[in-house]
C-alpha cells in the first residue's frame, strides 16, 4: 500500500469526533447517550447499557411498526379502527377514545405521539397484529432486527413492569432508524398538540417550545423509570439524537436534554472526507484494458470530530498496489485515514467507481513483466 495526502477533490471533507477527545459533561439524569445522526458516531454517555425502564418512550416502537404497516399496505391512514374494552379502558395518559366511536388510524397516531395515549397504543397494537401480545412479539423482533440487543418489551404503551427494559443507547438507535426509515411520518413528532373528543392536549415534550431546532421526539416519565425524553434536533444541516433517563422533574429532563443536544451542536463539527460517486484519486491498474481506475465512495463519506480538532485534520489516502485487473465496479481498493497530531481517527474504504476488465494476452504479458522487473528492485 502507498500513503499520500489526498488533495483537490477531498476540500468537501468533514468533521471527525469522538468522545474520548471531548471535553466532560454532567446532567441532572441518571443516564444519557449522544448520537449524530449522518455519523452514527457517540459523541458522550453515561451508563448508557445500563437497564432502564423506557416509559412513554416504548410508543416510539409502536409508531415505527404502524408506520411499516402503513408503508406495506397492511394498514391505511383514514382506515376505522374498533375500540376494544382493552383500549378502552387504559389506564395513564390516554387520548380518550370510545367503542361507540372508531377513531381512524392518523387519529390513533397523533394520540399516541403528541396525546402519549396509552389506549391509543393498545388500539393500535390490536389493529396492526390483532392483539397486543402479538404485536409485542412483532416490537422485540424489530429491536433485534435494529440492533437493540439490551431491549425487551412487554407491551405497546411503556406500561410499567419488571421485565420491560430497554438502555438509552437501544433508544438512539430506534431514533435513528425511525428518522432515516419514515422521514415524511416523522414530522408527527413535532406537532405541539392534539385536539380529539372535544379535549385539547399539548405535546410534553417541552423543547418543542424551548428550541426551534428540535423537532421531537418522545417523553416517558413513570415513578420508577423517572423523567425521560428521547430528543432530536437539526442545525445547520447537522441532526443529533439525545436520550436522557432518570431526571428527577419534567423541568430537569428538559434542562439536561437541552444541554446535551448544545453540547454537541458547540463542541462536534462534521469533516466531509469525500463526495459520493466523485473521485478522490487515480490508483494504477495492471494487466487491464486501461492504465488506471478513478476510486472514491459511493456516498458521501462524513466523520464527526471535536471542534479543535477540525483544523489539525489531514485525510491520507491509501491505496492497493499493484492492483491488477480485473476490477469490478464498487471492490474496495484502498482506504482513507482520517489523521490529527499524527493519530488515525478514523479509516473509511475507497471501491473503484467504474470497472476495468483485463487486457489481451500481450497487454497482460507486459505488465507481469514489468511488475516483476520492479519487484527484483525493491529486494
Amino acid at each position: 500500500m502507498r500513503s499520500a495526502v489526498v488533495k483537490g477533490m477531498m476540500g468537501f471533507l468533514l468533521l471527525v469526533a469522538t468522545a474520548a477527545h471531548a471535553v466532560s459533561i454532567q446532567l441532572p439524569a441518571k443516564r444519557w447517550f449522544l448520537l449524530d445522526f449522518t455519523t452514527g458516531e457517540v459523541l458522550t454517555e453515561q451508563g448508557a447499557d445500563e437497564p432502564a425502564e423506557p416509559a412513554s418512550i416504548t410508543k416510539v416502537m409502536t409508531a415505527y411498526l404502524v408506520f411499516e404497516a402503513l408503508r406495506d399496505g397492511r394498514l391505511k391512514w383514514d382506515q376505522r379502527v374498533p375500540v376494544s374494552e382493552k383500549a378502552w379502558k387504559m389506564g395513564g395518559s390516554r387520548m380518550f377514545i370510545e367503542p361507540r366511536h372508531q377513531p381512524t388510524v392518523e387519529e390513533l397516531l397523533r394520540g399516541l405521539i403528541v396525546a402519549s395515549g396509552n389506549d391509543a397504543a393498545v388500539a393500535l397494537a390490536e389493529a396492526v397484529a390483532g392483539t397486543e401480545e402479538a404485536f409485542v412479539a412483532m416490537m422485540n423482533q424489530t429491536a433485534k432486527r435494529l440492533g437493540m440487543t439490551n431491549t425487551h418489551f412487554v407491551d405497546a404503551s411503556g406500561w410499567p413492569d419488571p421485565e420491560h427494559k430497554t438502555t438509552a443507547r437501544d433508544l438512539a438507535l430506534l431514533a435513528r432508524a425511525l428518522i432515516r426509515d419514515f422521514p415524511k411520518e416523522y414530522a408527527l413528532f413535532k406537532e405541539k398538540e392534539f385536539t380529539y373528543n372535544g379535549i385539547r392536549q399539548p405535546n410534553r415534550n417541552r423543547l418543542l417550545w424551548l428550541d426551534p431546532t428540535v423537532d421531537g421526539i418522545k417523553t416517558g416519565h413513570t415513578e420508577s423509570a423517572g423523567y425521560c425524553l428521547l430528543s432530536s434536533a437539526e442545525r445547520d444541516g447537522r441532526r443529533l439524537i439525545a436520550v436522557t433517563l432518570g431526571s428527577d422533574s419534567d423541568a430537569q429532563r428538559a434542562e439536561a436534554s437541552l444541554k446535551l443536544l448544545n453540547y454537541g451542536f458547540q463542541n462536534f463539527a462534521h469533516f466531509r472526507v469525500a463526495k459520493g460517486k466523485e473521485p478522490v484519486a487515480k490508483l494504477r491498474v495492471w494487466q487491464g484494458v486501461q492504465p488506471e481506475v478513478a476510486v472514491g465512495s459511493p456516498d458521501d463519506v462524513v466523520v464527526t470530530l471535536p471542534r479543535d480538532a477540525v483544523t489539525k485534520a489531514t485525510a491520507h489516502f491509501v491505496g492497493q498496489q499493484p492492483l491488477i485487473a480485473p476490477v469490478e465496479a464498487g471492490q474496495q481498493v484502498g482506504r482513507i485515514d482520517i489523521v490529527v497530531d499524527g493519530e488515525v481517527r478514523r479509516s473509511v474504504p475507497v471501491v473503484a467507481l467504474e470497472g476495468v476488465p483485463q487486457a489481451g494476452w500481450w497487454g497482460r504479458t507486459v505488465d507481469a513483466l514489468t511488475l516483476w522487473w520492479q519487484s527484483l528492485w525493491q529486494r
